[in-house]
C-alpha cells in the first residue's frame, strides 16, 4: 500500500494495484488490498509509532498545531459510518468523515513534523463529542512527548474543557477565541468588567504595530496590523488569569488569541511572539492540505470504516516519511536532490517542499518496470513482504 500510494499519487485501490505491476489480474490485486485494508484497524498502531519517532524531534520552542479536518463524500451511499458535518467552504450541510491532525513546526517554517492523523465518524460506537476527541488526541501525544512545544488551536479550542485540559497537563498553549465569548478583564482605569471578546479592544490599548507579508499564488501582499495585550479570565474560573492578544488588520473583525505563555507586556517583540505562534499554526495547515491534495485523499472509495481509518493513517505515515525521514536524513541527501529533479520543478522548490517530494517520488517509482515484486535491497532480490530489511517506520 505504501509503495502503491506513492507510485500512483492516489489512494484508489485500482490505481494502487496498477502501480504494483503484478502478474495477476488487476481485480485480484484490488480484492487482496481491499481485504487486507479492512481486516483489522491498525491506525492507532501507526499513529503511536509516528509519535514515538517524532518525540525527539519536537523542541520546547516548536508549535504543535491541532487541526480538525474532513473528508467530504457528498455522493457516497454505501460507505460505512458516513456522518453529517458542516461544509464551511460551501456553507451547507454535508456528509463524510472527520479528521484530527497534529503537526509540529518551528517559527522559521523550515521544519515540519507530522505527529498524528486520525479519520473518524461521529457515528462510531465510542464517539462522545468533538471536544472529547480533541482531548483524547492531545493525551495520546503528550503521553510520549510530555510538555514540549507550544500547542496552538483555532476557534475549536475556545472551549473551557479543552483549555482546562491544557492547563491541567501543564501545557503551554495559544488558542483563538470566538467573538461572542464572554471574558472578565480590567478596563483602562483598572476596574474589573465582563465583556464580549469582540468588544475587548475598546477597553485596552492597541499601541503596537507590525507588517506581515502574505504570499498567495506567487503574489506578495503586505498586511499592516495593530495589536495589544491584556489580562483576562473565563467567567467560570475567575481566579485563573490568561493573556489575551487582540490583533486588527487580518479582516473586518479583530482576532483574539488567549494564552498562558509568560509575556512581557511592555515589549512589542514579546507580545508579537504570541501572534507568531498562531501564524505558525496556519503553516501547519499546509501539511494537512498536502496530505489531501498530493494523494487525492478525498477520493477514497473503500466502503468499510476500518479501511477508511487505515487509509488515512497510511497516507499520514507517508507524510511523515517525506517530511522528516527523507527531508532531514543526511544519508539520503543525494536521493532527495534526485527526487527534486524528477519532480520537474526547475524554478525552485516551494517552502513546503513535500509537494515536490510527492511528485518526485511518484516519477521515480514510475520508472520501476518490475513493480514492487522484484525490488532489490542490499544486493538481494525478493518480495517486499518477505524482506526482513524493510520497515514501515525506519529509524
Amino acid at each position: 500500500m505504501l509503495y502503491g500510494i506513492q507510485a500512483s499519487q492516489d489512494i484508489k485501490l485500482s490505481n494502487i494495484g496498477r502501480s504494483l505491476l503484478e502478474d495477476i489480474p488487476l481485480i485480484k490485486t484490488e480484492d487482496r488490498l481491499s481485504r487486507n485494508l479492512s481486516s483489522e484497524d491498525f491506525s492507532d498502531h501507526i499513529n503511536t509509532e509516528i509519535i514515538r519517532l517524532a518525540d525527539d524531534k519536537i523542541t520546547d520552542d516548536m508549535v504543535i498545531a491541532i487541526d480538525p479536518g474532513d473528508i467530504m463524500k457528498p455522493y457516497a451511499k454505501a460507505m460505512e459510518n458516513l456522518c453529517g458535518m458542516w461544509d464551511g467552504s460551501e456553507g451547507q450541510k454535508a456528509r463524510g468523515y472527520h479528521l484530527c491532525q497534529v503537526t509540529a513546526a518551528n517559527l522559521e517554517h523550515n521544519k515540519i513534523v507530522p505527529i498524528y492523523c486520525e479519520g473518524y465518524s461521529s457515528k462510531e460506537k465510542d464517539y462522545v463529542s468533538s471536544t472529547e476527541k480533541v482531548k483524547s488526541v492531545i493525551s495520546k501525544v503528550i503521553a510520549k512527548t510530555g510538555t514540549h512545544g507550544i500547542w496552538a488551536i483555532d476557534r475549536m479550542g475556545d472551549c473551557e474543557d479543552i483549555i482546562n485540559h491544557f492547563t491541567g497537563n501543564k501545557l503551554r498553549f495559544v488558542t483563538r477565541l470566538k467573538l461572542d465569548r464572554w471574558l472578565n478583564t480590567t478596563n483602562k482605569n483598572g476596574g474589573k468588567i465582563c465583556v464580549q471578546a469582540e468588544r475587548l479592544e475598546r477597553h485596552m490599548h492597541l499601541n503596537h504595530k507590525a507588517q506581515i507579508t502574505k504570499i498567495d499564488d506567487g503574489k506578495e501582499t503586505v498586511i499592516d496590523i495593530t495589536f495589544g495585550i491584556t489580562t483576562v479570565a473565563l467567567p467560570n474560573d475567575p481566579k485563573q488569569w490568561f493573556y489575551a492578544t487582540v490583533i486588527k488588520g487580518f479582516g473586518q473583525h479583530p482576532m483574539i488569541l488567549i494564552t498562558n505563555l509568560e509575556v512581557n507586556t511592555k515589549e512589542s517583540k514579546a507580545i508579537y511572539y504570541v501572534v507568531e505562534v498562531y501564524l505558525t499554526r496556519w503553516k501547519c495547515d499546509e501539511c494537512f492540505r498536502y496530505i489531501k491534495q498530493s494523494y487525492n485523499l478525498e477520493d477514497v472509495r473503500v466502503r468499510s470504516y476500518i479501511g477508511i481509518r487505515n487509509t488515512v493513517a497510511l497516507v499520514h505515515a507517508i507524510a511523515y516519511f517525506t517530511s522528516v525521514y527523507m527531508g532531514l536524513s543526511l544519508k539520503l541527501k543525494l536521493c532527495v536532490q534526485k527526487i527534486f529533479i524528477l519532480s520537474k520543478r526547475f524554478f525552485g522548490v516551494p517552502t513546503f517542499f513535500q509537494y515536490a517530494m510527492a511528485d518526485g517520488i511518484c516519477q521515480l517509482l514510475k520508472k520501476a518496470i518490475t513493480g514492487i515484486e522484484k525490488i532489490k535491497f542490499k544486493g538481494k532480490t525478493g518480495t517486499s513482504a518477505g524482506n526482513p530489511q524493510l520497515s514501515l517506520f525506519p529509524e
